[in-house]
């Protein structure tokens, strides 16, 4: 053992100083704010993956839309040459589509989508109907769950559908229609069982005055989350479905819902940023905790430097004392995430028994709070205590050793 982790060791001993308080209160402040931030990182990235899988079973993976105007011809052609590809499990032209929807002056403006019967719930994975069916014969119409709650009806009901064309068009009048209402999903999104209707592909554009076409031709396929092969995935689907009459574009998943993933990115990093202020808070208890024992320990180091002991190990001993305290707090903050995060249903489950309820399913959706760990945020966590516990270490440990042995022995 080094003469420096000999001396750190010895001064970490507890001796019922003021000294010794402050480091048991820096060790604790430093445990707290890495398992805070772990903690937060992991709970955060938790909702987001659910954010994801929940987008990812609604919405497209890759919407193929016109560079020009509205409408994609030849759709039919075109879904069967891109539903042939290595990677793609689902192709449906749809003609989507904001509406008013009406009962008993009631309004909405939900999203309609016109998609066939077979290919809605292929595409859409929402799970069983939670009434009614999926049936979309006729002038019918499905409705997410918290749709037809703020609209006030159920299945059975008939709703009055009113084109957008209305506002669009001075030459025509689009009259509205009533369609019944034969089924409602849920799919454990509110944005979506709230803002989103479906009826047939004939239905919606009798609806919108189309003849023939889709507005986009939706593709799902079995790698979204894999960046270069979705890449790669991407640019052949629009190769192959690329006709001279019609030039067309694709939309990816993230590209149409950038907006949510960038907030995300920022609320997850901001949140992180703050929570490791009370890291830094901590560190400074550190190096309160050094300046004091360098007070404590004037006459020693004034006889340590008269016995010949160097400027670099004096150093060394209160900068080794810092970092102990700081891998002292990472362990055992790593160890408090851990066991939080292993119990975290439990936790609360119990808060919300007391009357805390951190966490209503009513809000978010979800049966369980999500988490997932990445091993980049513990690194970088880990980093950031250390560097600037190497900081507070060093300005107390700079002291101590250009202090003069003759008047530290006074």
């Amino acid at each position: 053992m080094g003469f420096s982790v000999f001396l750190a060791t010895k001064y970490l001993k507890p001796k019922r100083s003021v000294a010794s308080v402050i480091t048991c209160v820096s060790i604790l402040g430093v445990m707290l704010g890495v398992a805070a931030v772990i903690i937060v990182r992991s709970v955060m990235t938790g909702f987001g993956d659910e954010w994801e899988k929940k987008i990812l079973s609604f919405k497209p993976h890759i919407s193929i839309l016109p560079v020009r105007g509205n409408v994609v011809a030849n759709e039919d052609n075109i879904a069967a040459a891109v539903r042939a590809l290595p990677g793609v499990t689902c192709v449906t032209p749809e003609v989507d589509t904001r509406v008013l929807l009406s009962y008993r002056e009631r309004v909405l403006a939900p999203v309609l989508l016109g998609v066939d019967a077979g290919d809605f719930t292929a595409a859409y994975k929402i799970g069983a109907p939670r009434a009614g069916t999926f049936d979309l014969d006729g002038d019918s119409i499905v409705l997410g769950v918290h749709a037809a709650r703020a609209l006030g009806c159920w299945v059975g009901d008939e709703v009055t559908v009113y084109s957008p064309k209305t506002l669009a068009s001075q030459d025509e009048v689009f009259l509205p229609i009533k369609w019944k209402v034969v089924g409602i999903f849920s799919c454990g999104q509110y944005d979506y069982d709230s803002g989103y209707a479906v009826a047939s592909l004939a239905n919606v554009r009798d609806l919108m005055g189309l003849e023939k076409g889709v507005f986009a031709i939706h593709v799902k396929t079995d790698c979204p989350t894999d960046p270069a092969k979705f890449h790669a995935l991407v640019e052949t689907v629009v190769e192959t479905a690329q006709s001279p009459s019609t030039p067309l574009r694709a939309l990816t998943w993230r590209e149409a819902d950038r907006e949510l993933f960038a907030a995300l990115a920022v609320e997850k990093n901001m949140t992180a940023v703050l929570l490791l202020l009370i890291s830094l808070v901590a560190l400074f208890c550190v190096m309160n905790t050094l300046l004091v024992l360098t007070v404590q320990k004037t006459p020693e180091i004034g006889l340590l430097k008269a016995l010949g002991f160097s400027r670099r190990e004096i150093m060394g001993v209160f900068m080794t004392h810092g970092l102990v305290q700081c891998t002292a707090g990472i362990v055992l903050g790593l160890l408090a995430s851990w066991a939080v995060l292993s119990n975290l249903q439990r936790i609360v489950e119990w808060l919300g028994s007391i009357g805390v309820p951190v966490f209503p399913e009513s809000v978010y959706g979800l049966a369980e709070i999500p988490h997932r760990v990445i091993f980049s945020d513990i690194v970088w966590t880990v980093a950031f205590v250390y560097a600037f516990g190497w900081l507070a270490s060093f300005i107390p440990a700079l002291i101590a050793s250009t202090k003069d042995p003759v008047k530290a022995l006074e």
